[in-house]
């Protein structure tokens, strides 16, 4: 029975993961290292991947910032009684009970050029919605309980007494955290942190509600191999949709090696 489980999880991973990913290599380089190498130096692909370089990049440090404050709010605040914390909780998670297509709706609903915080916004000439806000917003948003999710249950599991103890010795907040809870929470940071990158790099439904889709505008690499395949433009649906694949396997090696890392130090 146990082999027969050990066979069928290796069938499921080779016939959806494996399989789709070497169709995505073979069709890149079909044509040659030339044909792969054009699709991903035309001008729409460059702009498309340093718009999603911005995103991943401003929503990293956002959810690290945030991610951390409210991780320590949520286990250390005493301002949040007993009966809030399963409310607050559920609304951290609410992300992962939606559909990303929901998200960026739901910026449009908010932001759009027909309520009112969008005709203020333009107003003071800055445009959220079919704009790069507005795609920062929806990404935030998906990935928001990924930091928070990494940090809170590593707090508990450390407790409070070598931050008391650091206090009754004299060191101010900033200096507790720095040098008593940080070096405790690093590893779990990390790990959020490239969950992140990753699920901000390849994020697509809220981008493509909210973005409009708009080539050398507010197109990312995940909205152009969509549209590259609506224009059954293969080859270079497939270079892009490769070299999202090999960033992806990268960044899963790394939360791979950090977990490894991680366990090391704890033992």
């Amino acid at each position: 029975m146990r082999r027969l489980l050990i066979g069928i999880s290796f069938a499921v991973i080779i016939l959806l993961i494996v399989l789709p990913f070497l169709g995505i290599t073979f069709g890149a380089f079909q044509d040659g290292f030339g044909a792969f190498l054009d699709s991903l130096v035309r001008p729409e692909a460059v702009h498309a991947f340093m718009i999603s370089l911005i995103i991943v990049v401003v929503v990293a440090a956002l959810n690290t910032i945030v991610g951390i404050y409210l991780s320590l709010e949520l286990v250390r605040g005493s301002w949040i009684s007993r009966w809030m914390k399963p409310f607050i909780n559920a609304l951290i998670d609410l992300p992962f009970a939606v559909s990303p297509i929901i998200a960026g709706l739901m910026v449009i609903l908010l932001f759009g050029p027909n309520t009112v915080l969008g005709t203020f916004f333009e107003d003071h000439h800055m445009k959220i919605v079919y704009a790069l806000p507005g795609m920062i917003m929806a990404t935030t948003f998906i990935t928001f309980p990924l930091m928070v999710r990494e940090v809170a249950p590593l707090l508990q599991e450390i407790g409070t007494q070598s931050e008391e103890a650091s206090a009754t010795l004299g060191a101010g907040s900033w200096r507790t955290f720095t040098q008593v809870t940080w070096p405790a929470i690093r590893w779990g940071v990390m790990y959020g942190l490239i969950l992140t990158i990753a699920r901000s790099l390849g994020e697509f439904g809220s981008i493509l509600v909210v973005s409009g889709n708009i080539i050398n505008e507010t197109q990312t690499a995940t909205t152009l191999v969509y549209q590259d395949a609506e224009n059954f433009n293969m080859v270079a649906a497939n270079s892009v949709a490769f070299v999202l694949g090999i960033v992806s396997i990268g960044t899963l090696l790394s939360l791979e090696w950090l977990k490894h890392r991680s366990e090391l130090l704890r033992k």
